[in-house]
């Protein structure tokens, strides 16, 4: 019997049965996720990407349930994304409910990465509503006896173009049956000029809980007879366990045992507080290890690095490889430094085995390849692995959280009773995958009029560690454990110069190794290359006497990407700088201009950044950053806004102080004060303008913006001061014995 009405609110849908329940288990306790009727019924939900009931349930009441495989890291992804939905479904965007990142529940996407959320995976669900909407279309004309051209889909019913009648509710075409088709890639989309809810600045899904304290992270998950665990990490990052007392940590009410497998070791007890009392309690004893490179000379261990191959990623002309071309030349060398993701929160995971099935509740960016992970590592089907996601602290990258997962896991298979994992802020530093560091060669030739006539770059970077960084799990490493052979590789394409250059080539050099576990950090390979290009852009411009911006504009023949370059001429109000005076004050100020087609194929993003350098000290504090941003048709422009900001707040900390510290044997960079971040008064002014072309596909905003800030702090440093910084991070120390040398001369 279908349940009674009920009104059409979000908290009704929420408590409304059938579908919707599933919606609402991952915002209470962990534990009734599979305790609920829908919990139970979800079992045998289809969850193909290619089915349109793997992303769209529409109950007995009308309501609709999203299903997405792409999560919520705290960008505003699944706020844009159910936008999507309702707009295609011709529905009020609040009497959508969105469940997200469920193995159980939700279609595989991949993982939530790549600033492809909504370029790839809001797209899937946008065919996916489509096609939903097409078919109620056709029940309701064929129940109504009419056309369906006759027929429009408004407000959750299907009613008369020409009005006249109520027409038919979803609900009622439902009839308590799925959409059991497959998604229509021919479907027809809405047209732009239709739209009620894409294109609008909808607030988000998830901000008033989290502002007023309701929200509940995965850390908040509890679940009936949960006991706290600790890892014990490996004192250096290749040392082995050689023996362990816990004797101490019997003295601690509380502590229930240790799991030791091969170099994993973790305690557990049943609170945290005796948890974290047992960690610092035991005696571990582990081999020296000192395998980590001098962190003095990490340039030259990259230079001198095994290479496993050479891959040419971007060549046009005809000049043989390195053949000369007649004319001036200009070389300059560039390298980014390792960066840890520095997550303000630690990981944390929960995990239960039961009658063998497994159960995780995770924070991991990529729930269903974690799944096949974790079925692989611990030697279960991979359909007895449920991976659920509950949002954490986030990452931008593969941080800690897949790791943190894969070690409770092990820990709740090895104990039998449900675990809760809590990293501490060293886990954090020390142990998630890293930023690797990254090294550009960049050599021009310039024609007798000052044109780039030849260009040749060359990268070093890892490539094993980064393409499959999604296969390497921490638990199954330290315990010596299978690991998943995959290859999410994402690090590669799209590196090059977005500009129409006679002659230019980027070589990749891919190297074997890196000093320590990679994983992916934002704008990977990207900003690092947008880093060295943009700035010996700018150290040609001055060579030849060129103004930035003329230069840039002489080699772009991309018409979408001047229109962009125009427009940020007028909204930064740039002025030629190739003859400006420097002021020769304690305070330079300076102005820096960089652009990127990001990948060579998606979005245009130009940046122009006003910098002020104090001389006697060598801080520079970016004052202001304007950005003109082209991602095709906006979804939401105040989240996309949000994204832009966020992009430039955190690659501002990146470029001017973040820097990961390490021994020969270990990450000491351990916490706030060894790893600082930006803090609120180093935060620049950001000024965002929009491009919107609503006839084109959605592009991808998570990481554009981010590539192209090093380059035009850096730009603009030279600007102000005469000093060209080729080294991230602009320390004042660096900028100190820059400004020194520049002065000798």
């Amino acid at each position: 019997m279908a349940a009674p009405p009920v009104p059409l609110s979000r908290r009704a849908m929420l408590r409304a049965g059938g579908a919707l329940a599933v919606g609402f288990t991952l915002r209470v306790p962990a534990q009734a996720a599979d305790e609920s009727s829908a919990g139970r019924a979800a079992r045998g939900r289809v969850v193909s990407a290619d089915e349109v009931d793997g992303f769209i349930v529409i109950d007995g009441q009308g309501g609709v349930t999203l299903y997405s495989g792409k999560v919520e890291l705290g960008t505003g992804a699944l706020t844009a994304l159910t936008q999507m939905a309702a707009e295609e479904l011709s529905l009020p965007f609040e009497r959508l409910t969105p469940v997200q990142g469920d193995t159980l529940l939700t279609p595989d996407q991949r993982p939530t990465y790549a600033s492809l959320s909504v370029q790839q995976g809001g797209m899937q669900i946008r065919r996916a509503a489509a096609t939903a909407r097409e078919a109620l279309l056709e029940r309701a004309a064929r129940q109504l006896g009419t056309t369906k051209a006759a027929l429009r889909a408004q407000g959750g019913r299907v009613v008369p173009v020409a009005g006249g009648g109520e027409g038919l509710s979803y609900a009622e075409l439902v009839a308590g049956a799925s959409l059991s088709l497959p998604v229509d890639p021919a479907a027809p989309l809405k047209n732009p000029h239709d739209y009620t809810v894409v294109g609008k600045p909808v607030p988000r899904l998830d901000i008033p809980s989290k502002i007023f304290g309701r929200f509940d992270f995965v850390h908040d998950v509890r679940v009936p007879g949960m006991l706290h665990a600790r890892m014990v990490h490996p004192a250096s990052a290749g040392a082995s366990l050689e023996a362990f007392d816990d004797t101490p940590c019997k003295r601690i009410p509380g502590y229930l045992r240790t799991v030791r497998k091969g170099d994993f070791l973790a305690v557990v007890a049943t609170d945290e507080w005796a948890a974290v009392r047992a960690s610092t309690a035991i005696v571990a004893r582990w081999s020296a290890w000192a395998g980590l490179p001098d962190e003095a000379r990490l340039v030259e261990y990259q230079r001198g690095a095994k290479v496993d191959r050479d891959q040419v990623l971007q060549a046009h002309g005809v000049t043989p490889i390195g053949a000369a071309v007649a004319g001036r030349q200009l070389r300059a060398s560039y390298d980014f430094p390792l960066n840890t993701h520095g997550s303000i929160g630690p990981s944390c995971a929960v995990a239960d085995f039961k009658d063998g099935q497994l159960t995780v509740w995770t924070p991991s960016q990529a729930s269903h390849l974690l799944q096949k992970q974790l079925a692989a590592m611990l030697g279960l089907a991979t359909g007895k692995v449920r991976c659920i996601y509950v949002e954490g602290a986030g990452c931008y990258g593969r941080n800690g959280s897949d790791d943190c997962s894969s070690e409770a896991a092990l820990i709740a298979m090895q104990i039998n009773r449900p675990v809760r994992l809590q990293w501490m802020r060293a886990d954090e530093h020390g142990w998630d995958p890293k930023g690797p560091p990254t090294l550009l060669d960049y050599r021009a030739t310039l024609d007798a009029e000052g044109r780039i006539a030849a260009w040749d770059a060359d990268i070093y970077l890892p490539e094993r560690p980064m393409r499959r960084s999604g296969a390497t799990l921490l638990g199954a490493v330290l315990a010596g454990l299978p690991r998943y052979g995959s290859d999410e590789g994402i690090y590669d394409p799209g590196l090059g110069i977005p500009y129409a250059l006679p002659d230019n080539r980027l070589t990749a050099h891919w190297l074997v190794d890196t000093p320590l576990p990679a994983a992916w950090i934002r704008a990977p390979g990207r900003m690092q290359n947008t880093f060295g290009t943009e700035s010996f852009l700018d150290e040609i411009a001055a060579a030849t006497g060129t103004d930035p911006f003329e230069l840039r504009m002489r080699h772009l023949s991309d018409p979408r990407g001047r229109e962009l370059m125009e427009r940020l001429r007028s909204f930064a109000r740039w002025e030629p700088r190739a003859s400006r005076p420097r002021d020769p004050g304690e305070l330079a100020r300076g102005r820096g201009i960089s652009y990127a087609k990001y990948e060579l194929v998606r979005t245009y993003v130009g940046v122009v950044a006003d910098v002020e350098v104090h001389r006697p000290t060598g801080a520079i504090r970016v004052l202001r950053v304007a950005v003109v941003h082209d991602c095709g048709q906006i979804i939401n422009p105040d989240g996309l806004r949000n994204q832009i900001e966020g992009n430039v707040v955190q690659t501002v900390s990146r470029t001017l102080i973040e820097q990961l510290r390490f021994s020969r044997s270990a990450v000491t960079s351990l916490d706030w004060a060894s790893y600082p971040i930006l803090t609120f008064p180093g935060v620049p002014e950001v000024a965002v303008d929009l491009i919107d072309r609503p006839t084109e596909v959605p592009w991808g905003a998570g990481e554009p913006t981010t590539s192209v800030i090093p380059s035009a702090i850096a730009n603009a440093v030279f600007d102000a001061t005469g000093v060209r910084l080729r080294s991230v991070p602009f320390r004042p120390a660096v900028v100190l014995a820059a400004l020194a040398q520049v002065e000798r001369k």
